[in-house]
């Protein structure tokens, strides 16, 4: 979704407007995280999507065709440099708190794998010959790095 701005003025304000809401629902979202709850569900993280994707999509025409904010008053312009550099702040912050999220997950996986390799102990299965074979010591799990 492209911003439809009438002239250069109105696209500055546009998007100090957008960056503005993106980076209070980015914000919340990670106040989310750091309390310990889910992240932004619902609305808000629709309306954060469509918001990001709204961002990126008219910083790539911008891009392209400068002329698009070029002309725009200078204290506009200031105004949104200053709020792009708050919402790069906020994203590093949510970084931060989703590469932590990710690492306790990814140590509660691996606890748990050991777990059930510990509980399953010195036990063998079937192999191909019939036999009762003994256990590696690992367990195949698919683990699913996206998620």
């Amino acid at each position: 979704m492209a911003l439809i701005a009438d002239d250069c003025r109105d696209r500055a304000e546009q998007l100090i407007l957008l960056t503005e809401r993106l980076t209070t629902l980015i914000n919340a979202e990670a106040a989310r995280i750091d309390a310990r709850l889910p992240p932004l569900e619902g609305a808000e993280a629709d309306e954060k999507n469509r918001l990001s994707n709204a961002y990126r999509l008219e910083l790539a025409r911008i891009k392209q065709e400068p002329s698009l904010i070029e002309a725009a008053p200078p204290e506009l312009l200031s105004a949104l440099r200053q709020r792009t550099v708050k919402l790069h702040e906020s994203l590093a912050a949510h970084e931060t708190a989703l590469n932590a999220v990710k690492l306790i997950s990814e140590g509660l996986v691996h606890a748990m794998a050991e777990e059930v390799v510990r509980q399953r102990g010195a036990g063998g299965g079937y192999g191909a010959n019939g036999a009762i074979e003994t256990p590696t010591g690992a367990i195949p799990t698919i683990i699913d790095r996206n998620a």
